[in-house]
């Protein structure tokens, strides 16, 4: 097939076609209003609408485009070296309650695409946890007794099929990849033809919490509703304030096509050198596509250029014949880490018996988001809840062993709120700043966002966040403003690119220069 050289886009916004949902143009009543078009909503919206449900989801931009279509769409239990440390903080049965939810998810994942045909170039394959170090063998065996005492299919190897050496792999069977935007616009087919209703470009801009939940959103609709479900990947509106207790973060992609005899057939991911992940998809007829994920870091920080320039580095070193220039495709992940590495999915707040929340997927969104449909949709219908219901219930308290997460965690919150005013600006005058780059200046005595395009226009922008006023930062790969304490990201014209800020980055005047 005919493809470009190097797309800097997500491969599964580009190989699947644009969705054109409506906005609303009118107030709308329903059962239930679901917040966000991912997976975590659509998989809510369908398990509601299946139950007898009115349901109307509502998406701030288009659906499957945003988080969840920019994921490395691994469907899996295996969540890297998790359930040894869980074990020892919550107990064997937190663990297995954790691996009963996961491997769940992956199984009704595979039984929704056989029973409503959906064709998401669906896989089974063998996920491993890697190490390089010979010192960390011990960690990698006590991780694969955790998993097998949980429940899942799970075992210590020394022999993968990698092209370079390995110290040891837990090696997890049984679990899936797919092709999340195949699987997720076939879902928003089903859940149209079952009755439910899809809204795009209807960002909620305000949520009044009653016995009778209402809306209302950027177009003017007012939507009213019983309960509401707030899957925005961060919560939009937040009166639990869990975003004291999640940690956004970026993980960068890079994609190309590699003869299928060189793919790896399993999923691989290792926690060491700022996080590597590899995995392969079906692309053409000779070929597979290569997926490396690494460099993990908070957004709004570092050099995203270098980060990428290092990811494709280890690509290169690590992957047989992968290389960009041939058809290649790079995007990032985002996603939030709660305190105890458990989702917060469930009633919102203490004070709430209609709005729920599923957020702090920690990287592992496509499963979580599968688990999540099947327990908000029992919350909110009376059927019986899961068994893990409490274990993800977003108002528990942190346990006290992670306090000193959540101090370090407010403290860089505070180092960047307080800390980047103190500084006169990120660059000293608008001449600084050169094409295709953006930094934070101040003007007539305003810190602004100033971007100059790559023609030399220069624009610029409020550089604090709609959301609770931390001071925006430059991605000079993304080309966007990101947020570093809660992540919102902005386009360099100032409209919302990821929650949790709902307001666009108010324009400034750029001054003329002097003659």
């Amino acid at each position: 097939m005919e493809r470009s050289a190097v797309v800097d886009e997500s491969y599964w916004l580009a190989s699947t076609p644009r969705t054109h949902y409506p906005a609303p143009d009118k107030d709308v009543t329903a059962d239930v209003a679901v917040v966000g078009g991912g997976i975590a909503g659509l998989c809510t919206a369908w398990d509601l609408v299946r139950s007898g449900l009115d349901v109307v989801l509502l998406e701030a931009d288009r659906i499957a485009a945003g988080v969840s279509g920019y994921t490395t769409a691994k469907l899996s239990a295996a969540h890297g070296l998790v359930y040894a440390p869980l074990e020892a903080k919550q107990g064997a049965d937190a663990a297995r309650l954790y691996a009963l939810s996961q491997q769940d998810a992956v199984e009704r994942t595979a039984e929704l695409c056989a029973d409503l045909r959906i064709d998401a170039d669906l896989e089974r394959a063998p996920a491993f946890t890697y190490l390089q170090d010979p010192a960390r063998v011990p960690e990698l065996q006590e991780e694969a007794a955790a998993a097998r005492r949980a429940g899942l299919d799970a075992s210590f190897v020394t022999d993968t099929e990698l092209p370079f050496a390995i110290a040891g792999a837990v090696r997890v069977d049984g679990q899936l990849q797919f092709h999340p935007r195949k699987f997720l616009l076939a879902l928003a087919e089903h859940l149209t033809r079952a009755g439910g209703r899809v809204f795009e470009r209807a960002r909620v801009t305000g949520l009044h919490d009653s016995h009778r939940c209402r809306l209302t959103t950027e177009t003017g609709a007012t939507v009213r509703t019983r309960d509401v479900v707030i899957a925005t990947h961060y919560p939009v509106f937040d009166r639990t304030l869990l975003f004291t207790r999640l940690t956004p973060r970026r993980e960068l992609v890079l994609a190309a096509p590699v003869p299928s005899a060189a793919a790896p057939a399993g999923m691989y991911l290792t926690p060491e050198g700022g996080v590597r992940s590899l995995r392969s998809a079906p692309y053409d007829e000779e070929r597979r596509l290569a997926i490396v994920t690494g460099e993990s870091f908070t957004p709004g920080t570092g050099d995203v250029s270098e980060r990428f320039d290092r990811l494709d580095s280890w690509a290169r070193a690590h992957v047989p014949h992968f290389d960009r220039a041939d058809s290649g495709y790079r995007w990032a992940a985002q996603d939030n880490d709660s305190l105890d590495h458990v989702p917060y999915v469930g009633h919102a707040h203490p004070g709430t018996q209609h709005v729920y929340v599923a957020t702090g997927f920690g990287g592992w969104g496509m499963s979580n988001g599968v688990m999540a449909g099947r327990l908000l949709s029992a919350h909110i219908t009376g059927a019986p809840r899961p068994a893990w219901t409490e274990l993800y219930d977003p108002r528990r308290l942190p346990p006290i062993r992670d306090a000193g997460r959540l101090a370090a965690h407010q403290a860089a919150v505070a180092k960047h709120f307080v800390g980047d005013r103190l500084h006169t600006g990120h660059v000293d005058s608008v001449g600084d700043i050169s094409p295709g780059n953006g930094a934070v200046v101040r003007l007539d005595g305003r810190r602004c966002a100033v971007h100059r395009d790559a023609s030399g226009q220069v624009s610029a922008l409020s550089a604090r966040c709609t959301h609770l006023g931390c001071l925006v930062h430059f991605n000079d790969a993304e080309q966007a403003w990101e947020c570093p304490c809660h992540g919102s990201r902005f386009a360099t014209d100032g409209s919302v690119l990821h929650g949790p800020a709902t307001r666009p980055l108010e324009p400034r005047e750029v001054p003329d220069p002097p003659a």
